[in-house]
């Protein structure tokens, strides 16, 4: 059997285009902060550690151009990803269903409640509630309402959840 490498690997899916302005606000500070404060201060640790002779045993010269080379990798990954992004800054027409941005409060067969905002997958972060609007949960709960049942597919198999409360925030 073949192993897996970069070029016989799938293309990944793509994510949602979506964002939430508090989300592209959050990656447009990222990128400001790599380029403007991080890559400067790490250019002028390169070329100080340049300046100290043998570059190939000069564990800061390495390290540094190192650095430099993940900065300007996310950097780059950056800037192309919020120039495809779109903002979503308005709730939906019909506030009644759940549409990406909405704050949703779902009930599992325990009756405990879990609560979550669908964001974009730029943005998601399970600890703080932020859902990913690409995963089966939010999928599953994607045009639903309140006392809707929603089933979907986890890693620990088929569940069912009961929507029991819905809003979206204006900005």
């Amino acid at each position: 059997m073949a192993r897996a490498t970069a070029r016989n690997r799938p293309p990944r899916r793509r994510g949602s285009r979506y964002i939430t302005p508090e989300g592209m606000a959050r990656l447009k500070a990222e990128l400001h902060q790599l380029w403007k404060v991080e890559r400067p201060q790490v250019t002028d640790a390169v070329h100080e550690a340049a300046k100290n002779g043998d570059r190939s045993e000069n564990g800061d010269y390495i390290y540094g151009r190192r650095r430099l080379r993940e900065i300007d990798r996310r950097v780059r990954f950056l800037r192309h990803r919020i120039e495809e992004l779109k903002v979503v800054d308005r709730p939906p027409d019909n506030p009644d269903r759940v549409y990406f941005g909405a704050w949703v409060t779902v009930e599992d067969e325990a009756g405990i409640e879990h609560h979550y905002r669908l964001v974009g997958p730029d943005e998601f972060d399970l600890a703080s509630g932020r859902l990913s609007i690409d995963s089966p949960l939010a999928r599953a709960l994607l045009g639903k309402r309140v006392d809707d049942e929603v089933s979907f597919h986890s890693p620990g198999g088929e569940r069912e959840l009961l929507l029991t409360a819905l809003r979206y925030e204006t900005p």
